[in-house]
This record gives C-alpha cells, sequence and structure tokens, in this order.
C-alpha cells in the first residue's frame, strides 16, 4: 500500500547545539560531501545545523518542484549574520527577504537591466570594447596569470552597467575594489560558524572582522558614486546607467508619495547596486576562467571553436552578438563549462514561508533548502561519464544547433528567484570567449603542468590559478584590429 501519511525526508544524526556538525567533518567541500551522502540517506535529507533544519535537495525534480511548481512557497531567505553585515540586513535582492519591497526592487532592476537587455547595442559596445582592450593586452605579454585581466574586464562591464564609469591597468581605486571584492569573497565563503552560531558574534572574529572593514570600503565606493550621480544634475530622458534608473524610480515613488518610497531609501539603492557588482563580477569572471581552464585541457576543443570562428566570422571584423546562432559549438561549450563546474555549486538557501512539502516529504515553515547543482549536473543517471568535458553533449544530432539534454540542468537558476544577470552573463561569455578565440590560442607555458581541475569551495567554485600563453594565431599577429571594426 502507498504511504499516506507525508513523513521528514531521512535525516541525518544530530545532537543539541552542534545539530550534525559531527557527520559533516570531511575533507571535502560541502557540494561534494552531500552528493556522497545520497547513497547512505538519498537524494533529498535533512540535517541540523546549530538550530536550523536544513533540507539539501539533490535531484532535479525535488529541485524543479521547490524553484518552479511551488516557487512562492519556498522564496524566502534566511538571515544570517554574514549577509547582514553584507547588506546593511538583508536590504538588496540577492539575499533579501521575499516582500513587497524585494517584488518591488527586483522590478526596477530587472527594467534597467533590460534597458541594457540583449537587444541593446549599448551593451554589446561595452562587452566589446572590453575584449578589445583584453585582446590588446595579451597580445602584449607572451605568459599572463589571465585571473586579475578578466577580472578587470568583466568589472569594467559592469562599472559601466552600474556608474557609466571603467578602470584602466593599475587604477588604485580598481585595486581597492579588487582586495574588498576579494575580501568578501574570502570571508563569506568561510562564514560557516558564524552562520550557524550567531552568538559567536560576540568573541573577536577576525573574518566577521574583515569583512566589516571591507564593506566599508566597498560602501564608501558606492557612496561616492551616488553622489557624482546626484550633483550631475541628469535629465529625465538621458538614463545612463543604472544607478539613473534607481535613483528615478526613488524619485517617481517619492513625487507620487507611493508607499514604496519607503523602500527605496539610499541605503537599498547602494545595496541593490553593490549586489549586481557582488553578484556580476565574481561569477561571470569565475565562468571565464574554468572555461580557459577547460580549454587549456582540452586544444581538441579550442580548435574545433576556432574552425566555426573562422568558418563563420572569418579573419576580417570580431564577432557580435547576432553571431551566437551561427557559433552552436563554442554555445555549447559554453553551456558545458556551466554544467561541469556550477559557479554556485550549492544555491543561496531558500526558506519555506509555509508548511508545504517537497515529493512525498512534509516541510515545515522556517525549514532551510539548500538545492546542490553540483549533484544535479553530475547525476549519473542524466550525465553519462559527469566528470568528461564534452561541448558535444548540448549539440543536436546534426551539430547544427545547440540544446538541452537534460531536465537536470540549472545554471542560473529557475522561477522567483532565478538569477537576474542571465541574459548580462551569457552576452559576456559569448564576446569575451569568441574574441579571445578568434585571435589566440590558449596553452600552458612549456614545462608547466596543466592546472588543476579540482576547484577552491568558496561563495563560488574557484579556479587555481596559473600562468598562461597567449600566442596569436595566424594573421593575427600583427599589432592593428581588424578591419570593419
Amino acid at each position: 500500500g502507498g504511504r499516506v501519511v507525508l513523513g521528514g525526508p531521512p535525516r541525518l544524526p544530530a545532537l543539541p547545539l552542534i545539530g550534525s556538525l559531527l557527520s559533516l567533518r570531511s575533507p571535502l567541500p560541502p557540494h561534494r560531501l552531500f552528493q556522497d551522502l545520497q547513497r547512505k540517506y538519498g537524494p533529498t535529507f535533512s540535517l541540523m545545523l546549530g538550530p536550523h533544519r536544513v533540507l539539501v535537495v539533490n535531484h532535479h525534480r525535488h529541485a524543479r518542484e521547490v524553484l518552479l511548481k511551488k516557487g512562492r512557497a519556498f522564496a524566502g531567505r534566511p538571515r544570517t549574520v554574514t549577509t547582514d553585515v553584507l547588506t546593511r540586513d538583508g536590504k538588496d535582492i540577492a539575499f533579501g527577504d521575499y516582500s513587497a519591497t524585494w517584488r518591488f526592487h527586483r522590478k526596477i532592476v530587472h527594467g534597467a537591466l533590460s534597458m541594457f537587455g540583449e537587444g541593446s547595442a549599448s551593451i554589446e559596445k561595452i562587452i566589446c570594447a572590453e575584449a578589445s582592450a583584453l585582446c590588446g593586452v595579451l597580445s602584449q605579454s607572451s605568459c599572463l596569470d589571465l585571473s586579475p585581466e578578466l577580472t578587470r574586464a568583466v568589472t569594467n562591464v559592469v562599472c559601466w552597467l552600474c556608474f557609466s564609469c571603467s578602470y584602466s591597468r593599475g587604477d588604485p581605486e580598481f585595486e581597492a575594489m579588487l582586495r574588498y571584492s576579494q575580501g568578501i569573497v574570502d570571508t563569506v565563503a568561510k562564514d560557516g560558524l558564524v552562520d550557524i552560531f550567531p552568538w559567536l558574534q560576540v568573541f573577536p572574529n577576525a573574518d566577521l572582522r574583515r569583512l566589516r572593514q571591507c564593506v566599508s570600503v566597498r560602501d564608501r565606493l558606492l557612496q561616492d558614486k551616488y553622489l557624482q550621480h546626484q550633483v550631475q544634475d541628469y535629465s529625465d530622458h538621458v538614463q545612463r546607467d543604472l544607478l539613473d534608473a534607481l535613483l528615478r524610480a526613488k524619485r517617481s515613488a517619492e513625487n507620487h508619495n507611493t508607499a514604496e518610497c519607503v523602500d527605496l531609501s539610499e541605503d537599498h539603492l547602494l545595496m541593490t547596486v553593490g549586489d549586481i557588482f557582488g553578484a556580476g563580477v565574481e561569477t561571470t569572471t569565475t565562468v571565464l576562467k574554468w572555461a580557459v581552464t577547460y580549454l587549456v585541457h582540452h586544444p581538441q576543443v579550442q580548435r574545433r571553436i576556432q574552425d566555426e570562428l573562422d568558418r563563420r566570422i572569418g579573419g576580417d571584423r570580431a564577432p557580435r552578438l547576432s553571431d551566437r546562432g551561427s557559433l552552436p559549438y563554442l554555445e555549447a561549450t559554453i553551456r558545458e563549462v556551466l554544467r561541469i563546474r556550477p559557479v554556485a555549486p550549492l544555491f543561496i538557501p531558500h526558506v519555506a514561508l509555509t508548511d508545504t512539502s517537497i515529493g512525498d516529504f512534509t516541510v515545515r515553515k522556517g525549514t532551510r533548502v539548500v538545492i546542490n547543482l553540483w549533484s544535479l549536473h553530475h547525476d549519473e543517471e542524466e550525465w553519462t561519464d559527469p566528470e568528461r568535458f564534452d561541448p558535444g553533449r548540448f549539440l543536436n544530432s546534426d551539430g547544427s544547433g545547440v540544446t538541452v539534454p537534460s531536465p537536470s540542468y540549472l545554471p542560473f537558476g529557475a522561477g522567483v528567484r532565478v538569477c537576474l544577470g542571465e541574459a548580462l552573463a551569457k552576452m559576456e561569455l559569448f564576446l569575451f570567449l569568441s574574441w579571445i578565440l578568434q585571435r589566440f590560442h590558449l596553452s600552458v607555458p612549456p614545462g608547466h603542468p596543466l592546472p588543476s581541475l579540482e576547484g577552491k569551495f568558496g561563495v563560488v567554485l574557484q579556479p587555481a590559478r596559473y600562468q598562461v600563453n597567449a600566442t596569436p594565431r595566424a594573421g593575427w599577429d600583427h599589432a592593428s584590429p581588424p578591419h570593419g571594426q
């Protein structure tokens, strides 16, 4: 007979105060550990982190139920010490709890981003200018660590988007920003214990102190940009960037005296811009770094992309967004990078806003739900030999177009809290990679080992740093840019 009464999912052992921490001691990063625990507990199980019950979801069926079918029920966000420091008590979009304020903010940002959206020439121009500068740097040095170069290129795209300004190499403000981003990433990655036991906050915690310092540097920087924008009396017709869009929404709310103007405090605006910085730079840069890492490991994939570029675009013009449809192998490669090394192997936790269920399991209001994207993307039932890098998985049978071969693929999440930057990220990945690969062959310097594919788990799954050789391809070894640009 079928079970009529719903029960909770299988549980890891738990002790008072520390919860299931003892079962979680492991050299493995959490996403790999959770993937392994499935063998013993099944694809959805629960554990206690301190006082909090956490559900870990490792299978696409349950993941889609949480994100899509019951998206509203699971749209909450937990408040943690770390994210409170980061966002001035949850006043942003990524970590803010589901509320009217949050929906309103998301709407404005969504509108502002779509003004730069898919079809917009301005964002394409910005990305191509950065791609061009990046290729300039590559052509000047035979061997370099691409990490800071990619970070600067992506940061500049986001800077243009938010504030209409960009940074050149060695700019002190840019260096300061790099340091604070790194600081935030390192700290939030390690945040573990303070978030599980908020009372540890009273003890001097070097990490939390560093986070507070980094955040105050960031806030000062955002504040400066904000003031510059208020001073430059912008006309309501020219919307230069995201900050203009937010300021305009704020003014219009104040003029019409709507309830929403309360929620558009300077704090909220700055946190939202801070979000787009935090989310927009670290993630896209990391995907680019993984792409380069895998291309260096798989020269045959690189060559195939280059053949496609030579055939479809040739050597006398740069790639454009409108070429996306005619470069399926490059597109498939980007999808495979997002599958094999998802930037966020564990999604930001969701919180159940009501009593609800997942599959046959009851879920109490307040339960935290963590979706393990790593498990979805490495599920052997769905992906043959999941650790093998194979862009071909995403090509249709005759190789003329891209497909998604499995429902177990959610690199940008789904539902109410789907990634806001998906379109922008895809544009950047496509343009940066096509520009670089059209002009250069990437390899490891002679005598150097291939970079590790392990990845360091933090806010994002970071590849190791390593030196790369960018050799100009035949016909690209002259300094002049291609004609017809």
